[in-house]
């Protein structure tokens, strides 16, 4: 995720706390078996039903929560997003029903902003389109039917909560894969370990062991990869198995996933990235202390996307393009949405201003601009690319 850009004063998190029943929970599993993997705890932190960060009862992204996605920076974004829906859908011969499906849901800001772009330039697919929101945290699901509904949008939604069943679809990934759990390692005396988590005294404390599974050298080994002395990585396992589930709920379309991320070997640069790419997130300030305000914060790790895409592979899907989110956005002709809402006499000075702001940030390549835009698909026409993918700076 990524922290929004504010002006007002750094927050007060003294009275922020922690989830004491989970912290409490996660210190006896450590004192009854030992040291655990932090893919573990990072899971138990993040989606423990009884206390994980994002099994609270409302969404967390907002100006109000702790971070900022693009689809709360602005609906320009959705809008956006809403042409690439478009052109898959034409190119693979207009399918009824056509679903949309996007993982990490939130509160369903993303699929309100698509739904009315498409309502706006492409009212015929608008009208059949179904939403499946996949959504980690069932409550979650009244917020968004709420959205859509208010937004005149109650037809989409579909009646099983969260299918994932076999579908021609779009489906879509916003910032979700930072937020698997990752496994830590350290090369340490030329030997690859395990950044583990203990207990000591009530707190959480780094200790280093034997890797928990072969699984980690071998993915390091698979992208050629050797750790400096004193390195720290971050390795997601879970990766792969998410992947697959996406691809086997795809009978035909688009998978697109949008998250901040490097190939391998940009990801484990021993110069840029010596001491790994976790961070957690907490009231729009970030922060490298995983340990603090269990369950009351956010915890990511950058993607690899080497690993995405061999796993994308593996699961039969053809990739048909990874760009950045400011060449996919420039793509699919922002600035041209940009004259449309300039052109609106609805549109105030300030609600110009406001939308290029929003847009200089979605664009910026030292923030969002240079997130990674991964396309796959299953039964996509040959030499026809994605909307959005054909343009390079």
């Amino acid at each position: 995720m990524t922290p929004g850009i504010r002006r007002d004063p750094p927050p007060d998190l003294d009275g922020v706390g922690e989830d004491e029943g989970l912290a409490t929970r996660i210190h006896d599993a450590i004192r009854r078996d030992g040291p655990m993997s932090f893919a573990r705890f990072m899971d138990l932190a993040l989606y423990d039903p009884d206390g994980g960060y994002y099994r609270a009862a409302t969404a967390r992204p907002g100006r109000d929560g702790d971070f900022l996605t693009a689809p709360e920076t602005h609906p320009i974004f959705g809008a956006a997003l809403a042409r690439a829906v478009a052109d898959a859908w034409e190119r693979l011969d207009r399918p009824e029903p056509f679903v949309l499906r996007e993982y990490g849901a939130g509160a369903g800001t993303m699929a309100v902003e698509l739904l009315n772009g498409l309502a706006r330039e492409h009212p015929d697919l608008a009208a059949q389109l179904r939403y499946d929101a996949i959504e980690v945290e069932p409550r979650h699901r009244a917020g968004i039917a709420s959205g859509l509904e208010a937004a005149g949008h109650a037809q989409a939604l579909v009646d099983a909560a969260g299918s994932g069943e076999p579908a021609v679809a779009f489906v879509l990934a916003n910032e979700v894969l930072d937020a698997l759990p990752v496994h830590r390692l350290v090369m340490r005396d030329g030997v690859l370990r395990e950044v583990l988590v203990d207990s000591r005294d009530g707190a959480f404390v780094d200790v280093v062991g034997e890797p928990t599974t072969a699984a980690l050298a071998a993915r390091l080994a698979a992208e050629s990869i050797v750790l400096a002395e004193g390195q720290r990585a971050e390795v997601c396992l879970t990766l792969d198995s998410w992947v697959a589930e996406v691809a086997a709920g795809l009978e035909r379309g688009v998978v697109l996933l949008i998250d901040y991320g490097y190939p391998a070997a940009e990801l484990y640069d021993a110069i840029r990235r010596r001491d790994g790419t976790l961070r957690a997130y907490l009231r729009h300030s970030v922060h490298d202390d995983p340990y603090l305000h269990v369950g009351r914060q956010d915890l990511t790790a950058h993607v690899d996307v080497t690993a995405v895409q061999r796993a994308a592979a593996a699961a039969g899907l053809a990739h048909l393009g990874t760009t950045t989110q400011a060449e996919f956005l420039v793509g699919l002709g922002t600035e041209d949405l940009l004259r449309t809402i300039q052109a609106d006499p609805a549109t105030s000075l300030e609600d110009y201003i406001a939308v290029r702001s929003a847009l200089m940030r979605l664009l910026d390549p030292s923030a969002m601009g240079r997130f990674r835009v991964m396309a796959f698909g299953r039964g996509w026409p040959d030499g026809q690319p994605l909307a959005g993918l054909e343009y390079r700076v």
